[in-house]
């Protein structure tokens, strides 16, 4: 009787994870550029030992040198529960959230693990699975995979992650997580899903000013990224720049962070328009602020500041934008007259 009824829990769990095949996560599930790891690893060792992977952002910038067993389910037990196939996620009970989360942190295998992680994620775009899977302490559970050895399995916690901020109440607990998802960026290879699918994670914690300062110290960060990225990611950096820039409070550690100089050659015809609309809207929020003389001064002293690269009057970027006056796009060229005037 204690098998048979272990069987068939395992049997409905795995069920489970076919229940919203086809009604999709907000973004996706991503294909990762990076290959999956070797043997697993314990999470528990893998979260103390931070490896710098080969075309990181990291790499890139510090110039460091880069150097499963899978348990298998009874296929037996698949035509048990056969009714909760057709359910969607709106139509979730709390007690199979409650299975799923059970089942994530029981689960030795990466690969169910990862599913389980895209039924949860799925299940967290209705606010009403949101509540539920705070009440079950389901979030720092599910954000405690971050760490996980497997790159897919990490992709899939931010997904998940992502779709339960859009809660408020949400919000007040994954803030603590912004530094590990920080790294995560950092670490990660360049123009992956991963990078991707943190940065959309930062984006929704940083529509309000609650956490915005939370990012601060990562300004450097997401300008250093924003000039040797791919568009898709520029894109995404820039929605979190344009959220941070939108707050007064921010402004002077956004100014005086360290900016690459080449920031200055993305005002130009060749960029994409939608990185571009961005670009010239981050701008419009820096010269919205106004610093006295003496802090003006001090941080004109700073060549490689924020303030120095775009705002000061040596600045490159007076001799750019009225080039851009005769671009294509209507939209770009009215916001570039506003800058202007």
């Amino acid at each position: 009787m204690g098998d048979d009824s272990v069987v068939a829990r395992l049997g409905s769990l795995k069920a489970l994870l076919g229940i919203v095949a086809g009604a999709g996560a907000s973004y996706g599930i991503y294909k990762l550029v990076f290959g999956r790891t070797g043997d697993e690893v314990n999470r528990k060792k893998s979260a103390k030992r931070v490896t710098i992977q080969p075309g990181s952002l990291m790499s890139k910038v510090s110039g460091f040198k880069v150097v499963s067993k899978s348990d298998n389910l009874d296929p037996c037990a698949d035509s048990e529960s056969s009714d909760i196939h057709s359910k969607s996620a709106a139509s979730l009970e709390p007690r199979h959230l409650s299975m799923l989360l059970s089942l994530l942190q029981s689960s030795p295998n990466p690969d169910e693990r990862r599913k389980v992680l895209v039924t949860l994620g799925n299940a967290a775009a209705f606010t009403v699975n949101q509540d539920l899977l705070r009440e079950f302490g389901g979030l720092h559970i599910i954000a405690g995979f971050l760490s996980d050895p497997s790159p897919e399995v990490r992709v899939q916690t931010l997904n998940a992650l992502n779709n339960l901020s859009m809660n408020i109440r949400n919000q007040e607990q994954l803030k603590v997580y912004v530094p590990s998802v920080m790294q995560l960026i950092e670490m990660s290879p360049m123009n992956s899903d991963l990078q991707l699918a943190a940065l959309r994670l930062l984006t929704n914690l940083s529509v309000t000013d609650n956490h915005q300062h939370l990012m601060k110290n990562s300004i450097t960060l997401l300008l250093s990224l924003l000039v040797v990225s791919n568009e898709v990611l520029q894109i995404q950096v820039l929605k979190v720049l344009v959220n941070l820039s939108s707050n007064p409070d921010l402004m002077d550690d956004i100014v005086q962070a360290q900016a690459p100089a080449s920031l200055i050659l993305l005002f130009d015809g060749c960029t994409s328009t939608s990185v571009l609309l961005r670009l010239l809207c981050f701008v419009g929020n820096l010269r919205a602020w106004r610093p006295s003389a003496q802090v003006a001064e001090a941080l004109r002293r700073r060549q490689d500041s924020l303030y120095c690269v775009l705002l000061d009057s040596s600045s490159q970027l007076h001799r750019k934008l009225p080039l851009l006056l005769s671009h294509p796009e209507e939209e770009v060229k009215s916001q570039v007259a506003r800058l202007l005037t």
